[in-house]
């Protein structure tokens, strides 16, 4: 009996309990790192939920015009167009000092009733974009941003919403139900109505789809001689390319 018990303890080696330490430490460093994960993914997900009921806030309070004024002007970055709207506030009152229509922003003229975020950037909403087929209802927001893309789908490049040349619309891929997730299973035929901030409702048909690396902008061309486009633009969902999704206004 003695030897068994000598024999068990000589078989307990320094090397062995150097090896149970250190798997222990291994252990708990794995349920550290877990817990890390899950957190973040917690957070992350609430964050994705807690922008979305943002987003559908700024929607909801989107209210369009039938009547058009003269007296106030909004002029967007990238064209020279100028849109006439209502001389009444177009967005319900977010700021508790209102800004004055007179105001400019980055050279820009903006609505009275503009929104701004939690980092101080002004924003406003340009239009209203519907897909059915994927349920998708958002207000597009004057610029991309880092900050304004969590927010809700946003204005890329080309021309103004519903005029003549190509509307460029940039929007999140979560790879779930939000924003532009189900952007990639839009086909030829399937319908985006856009919004503009005057009432005007347009009907588009999707007419292709493709993907492209980050940096090809030829998507955001233009040339659509004479016709009214859109271009919606997420990522893949692997987030290493772009998917591409190009509509042109039905006319029948």
């Amino acid at each position: 009996m003695n030897q068994i018990l000598v024999a068990e303890k000589l078989y307990i080696t320094p090397e062995l309990k150097k090896k149970k330490r250190m798997y222990k430490i291994d252990f708990f460093i794995s349920v550290f790192l877990v817990c890390i994960l899950f957190s973040y993914y917690i957070y992350a997900e609430y964050d994705k939920n807690k922008n979305e009921e943002k987003s559908q806030e700024i929607l909801e309070s989107l209210t369009f015009k039938d009547k058009v004024a003269d007296d106030t002007t909004i002029k967007f970055s990238d064209s020279s167009t100028v849109v006439i709207l209502n001389s009444e506030d177009p967005f319900e009152v977010v700021y508790s000092e209102p800004v004055e229509e007179t105001e400019t922003h980055n050279n820009e003229v903006i609505p009275r009733n503009t929104r701004v975020t939690d980092s101080g950037q002004v924003y406003w909403t340009i239009a209203k974009i519907e897909i059915p087929k994927i349920d998708v209802k958002y207000a597009i927001l004057n610029e991309s941003t880092d900050e304004l893309l969590k927010i809700s789908p946003c204005y890329f490049w080309g021309s103004n919403p519903n005029e003549v040349g190509n509307f460029c619309v940039v929007g999140h891929n979560y790879r779930n139900n939000k924003f532009f997730s189900k952007v990639p299973n839009l086909v030829d035929g399937d319908e985006i109505y856009i919004t503009d901030l005057t009432g005007r409702k347009l009907t588009y048909e999707v007419y292709d789809k493709y993907v492209v690396n980050p940096n090809n902008l030829e998507s955001t061309s233009q040339l659509t001689n004479g016709l009214k486009e859109v271009t919606l633009i997420t990522c893949t969902n692997d987030s290493s390319q772009r998917v591409i999704v190009k509509a042109r206004e039905k006319t029948n």
